[in-house]
């Protein structure tokens, strides 16, 4: 069983379906690995272009077969909204030791949204 670290260079999102009527989106990500979960920074008026340029790490000990990403708006008054979600297969990290920047499609209610 792989044990270790996975660094996660959280970049950008693009394209979002904004979740606000009358101001820019607050977005931010909740990245889970079976049991753990991290959250990134808010990416304050990042709307439906956020830039987060930050790195997160997990600890992994035995097999993760995957990460879920899942892209939220801060709101201040009410619930956060849930933007979409992504599920990123780590196996090329167990095969390679990596996976190259790569580009994933966000969804929600089955259709893309970024």
């Amino acid at each position: 069983m792989p044990n270790g670290r996975l660094e996660v260079n959280l970049v950008e999102a693009k394209g979002l379906e904004s979740t606000e009527f009358f101001c820019s989106m607050d977005p931010y990500v909740i990245l889970t690995c079976k049991t753990q979960e991290q959250k990134s920074n808010i990416a304050p008026d990042g709307d439906t272009a956020p830039r987060w340029n930050e790195t997160i790490v997990f600890t992994i000990n035995g097999h993760v077969p995957e990460m879920h990403v899942k892209i939220m708006d801060k709101d201040t008054l009410t619930a956060d909204d849930f933007v979409g979600e992504a599920t990123i297969p780590l196996e090329p990290v167990y095969e390679e030791g990596y996976i190259p920047p790569t580009a994933y499609n966000v969804v929600k209610d089955g259709g893309f949204k970024g």
